[in-house]
């Protein structure tokens, strides 16, 4: 399994850049994203980008990376605990993709 790592860009190079995340700096391959400013955000899977992200989404990514770090180092949160993890999902009702849905 391989688990998207949100990052922000530093400073940017040829096809290359220098990324801020969870862990710490990293030297990031952009050539699938394009060449992005300093301070974007940015998912990285196996230190290439995949995706820009708007700064709120990356947020919300690291709140569920915070959750299973939590869950695999043996904490065990509270229901109130996996609402602030989650906040994007706290309080609604699941919604289908809209390919999933039926027609009619």
């Amino acid at each position: 399994m391989c688990v998207g790592i949100p990052m922000q860009v530093i400073e940017t190079t040829h096809c290359f850049a220098r990324c801020q995340g969870r862990n710490g700096e990293t030297r990031i391959d952009m050539r699938l994203i394009g060449e992005q400013p300093a301070g974007t955000w940015i998912l990285t899977f196996a230190d290439a980008a995949r995706e820009v992200l708007e700064p709120d989404r990356a947020a919300a990514i690291n709140k569920a990376l915070d959750a299973l770090e939590s869950l695999l180092s043996g904490g065990t949160p509270q229901p109130a605990d996996l609402d602030a993890f989650f906040p994007d999902l706290a309080g609604r009702e699941p919604q289908l993709p809209e390919f999933l849905k039926t027609s009619g």
